[in-house]
């Protein structure tokens, strides 16, 4: 994998755009390079399927970070702390939580020096008291769609009103 291949990823994720007329449009890398960039990291599996999804640990995003964050209580701190931790380098999701814990937040990164990274910019915002991180050792499952994991009657009971 080289530059080419990360801007062609990096647009595929940023545009949600899976043509290689449109990539090369983003990124000036001609059509037909494109299309055989796609083809080769299909071919290594690092593109999944059509819609373009992607194996992070073939990018060499392979350590999943997950932490808990507690921050300070104050007026509309879900927002204003839960906006600022999604505007961190490396954060994937950001989601506020009720319980003991404020937020919980995913990153993926490539080695531990990120996840220091990481760490000291969370607790670089005056609002957050402490963390509490850990890394992914085994991806059991990863549903990218979760209606997946409803059979159908169970969608038409719980969402469409008789």
């Amino acid at each position: 994998m080289d530059e080419k291949d990360l801007r062609i990823l990096e647009t595929i994720a940023s545009e949600r755009i899976n043509s290689p007329e449109r990539i090369h449009e983003h990124t000036g890398i001609p059509k037909s390079t494109v299309h055989y960039r796609i083809e080769q990291l299909r071919e290594k599996g690092v593109i999944r399927n059509d819609l373009y999804e992607m194996d992070l640990s073939k990018v060499g995003l392979s350590i999943v970070l997950i932490s808990e964050v507690y921050a300070e209580y104050e007026e509309g701190y879900h927002e204003s702390v839960g906006e600022r931790i999604g505007e961190i380098e490396g954060v994937n999701q950001v989601y506020f939580t009720m319980g003991d814990t404020d937020f919980i937040v995913i990153a993926h990164v490539t080695d531990r020096r990120m996840v220091e990274d990481l760490v000291e910019s969370y607790e670089s915002i005056d609002e957050i008291r402490r963390t509490s991180s850990k890394f992914v050792i085994t991806t059991v499952k990863n549903e990218s769609h979760p209606i997946n994991d409803f059979d159908h009657e169970t969608l038409v009971d719980a969402i469409l009103e008789e």
